[in-house]
């Protein structure tokens, strides 16, 4: 396939993904409309994903290589939740809100069942190829040929499970073979499974990497580990806690990774302002655990002035001194622990790149010694790259003009 074939089926599919998203939110309106109507409850997360893989997919592969894969999955990632998103939203219209009105709803019900197996599937091997399109080594070959064995008998299974779809509430099967156990949930577990083991190798390839390819596997494990930490503060640490304002933060934050996933790999893959992924790192531990201790703070503030308040007085009602008093804390308090939790970061996963004084002290002295010019060469380059970390480092050395004359007198 040419580059410029490439190109039209990127953007073609794109196109395809995105008209279905349109036509998934119209009839989504439609669906809402109808209070007495279970609905599709993923709605948000398959329109994140089929526009953000769909656009940063076409991008990838009209730029790349037609024999790179990263492209292709992505545009087929955006596609496929496309697809199951306007599926759901077409059954549950065709089927309950107006019966007997559109034609294919017991289709689109059916491919529901069993293409998001596979649309996780494309995931999993995103995960295994990022992101240079090949494996992380040749161990990892049985569990590729082992999670393509295992996606196409989930989604093959599911095809023909009897009893309600997951996901869409009251709306059976139409294909399901009666006597066939249910394995909606076993096949649930057993991509999520897939999921983490591909993670695995993610981490384990960004163990060994170096350069370009560590900075790369950086941005998507940045955006991974938000939206899996996002999701579990919304559906373990809030509902433990019963705090509801908690999920919704959560719930946010986890969208905000979610859309983040396909922009940092699409960042990955151009490699365009690749370097700056450490300090968004850095931003997010440090302003990240200041949040976490502020709001510590002015909750235990609130709580120990009221306890005391109560105590004191013997009245129920909260004063609003403890919200004046613990604001005032947080205030005084920002600057001095922001400047702790940095110097701790920085000491803790940055000591390489920050720790630039002694770095220079020990070329300094390096330059009393030497005399090689090339091993010289070699260590500028080296302490520029430690103290910098710019994308790309070069030495150009001006050709000796000086006469023999003005060599000695210089």
């Amino acid at each position: 396939m040419s580059r410029r074939a490439a190109a039209w089926l990127a953007w073609s599919m794109c196109a395809t993904s995105l008209a279905l998203t349109a036509l998934s939110l119209l009839l989504r309106v439609l669906n809402v409309s109808r209070l007495d109507v279970p609905l599709y409850p993923y709605w948000l997360e398959n329109v994140l994903f089929a526009v953000g893989f769909s656009t940063v997919g076409a991008v990838i592969a009209s730029r790349s290589s037609p024999k790179n894969p990263i492209g292709w999955l992505f545009c087929a990632i955006g596609l496929s939740f496309g697809v199951i998103h306007f599926s759901a939203e077409y059954a549950i219209y065709a089927l309950l809100v107006q019966p007997a009105t559109l034609v294919g709803g017991q289709a689109a019900a059916w491919i529901l069942s069993w293409a998001w197996v596979l649309a996780v599937g494309l995931i999993v091997f995103l995960a295994l190829l990022f992101p240079d399109g090949h494996l992380p080594s040749r161990r990892w070959r049985w569990f590729a040929w082992l999670s393509l064995l295992l996606i196409f008998t989930g989604a093959l299974w599911g095809a023909f499970t009897p009893g309600l779809i997951l996901s869409l509430g009251r709306i059976n099967n139409p294909l399901g073979v009666e006597g066939l156990p249910n394995v909606w949930k076993l096949t649930q577990t057993l991509t999520l499974t897939l999921i983490f083991l591909s993670a695995v190798s993610l981490f384990m390839r960004l163990r060994r990497a170096r350069g370009v390819e560590g900075q790369q596997i950086k941005w998507f494990t940045y955006s991974g580990v938000v939206a899996s930490s996002a999701a579990l503060l919304t559906y373990t640490i809030s509902e433990a806690m019963g705090a509801l304002w908690l999920k919704w933060v959560g719930y946010v934050v986890m969208q905000v990774g979610l859309i983040g996933m396909p922009i940092s790999m699409g960042i990955a893959i151009l490699r365009y302002r690749l370097y700056n992924i450490d300090i968004l790192i850095n931003r997010t531990l440090v302003y990240g655990s200041l949040t976490a201790l502020l709001a510590a703070v002015y909750f235990g503030g609130v709580t120990a002035t009221q306890a005391i308040f109560r105590a004191l007085t013997g009245q129920e009602q909260q004063p609003q001194l403890a919200i004046v008093v613990s604001t005032l804390v947080i205030a005084a308090l920002f600057n001095p622990l922001r400047r702790r939790i940095q110097a701790f970061i920085d000491r803790r996963f940055y000591r390489k790149k920050y720790d630039a004084r002694k770095t220079l002290e020990a070329f300094s002295n390096k330059l009393r010694e030497e005399t090689d010019l090339d091993t010289l060469s070699d260590d500028l380059v080296r302490v520029v790259r430690e103290t910098m970390q710019p994308a790309h480092v070069s030495l150009w050395l001006r050709p000796d003009t000086f006469s023999k004359g003005e060599q000695a007198e210089h």
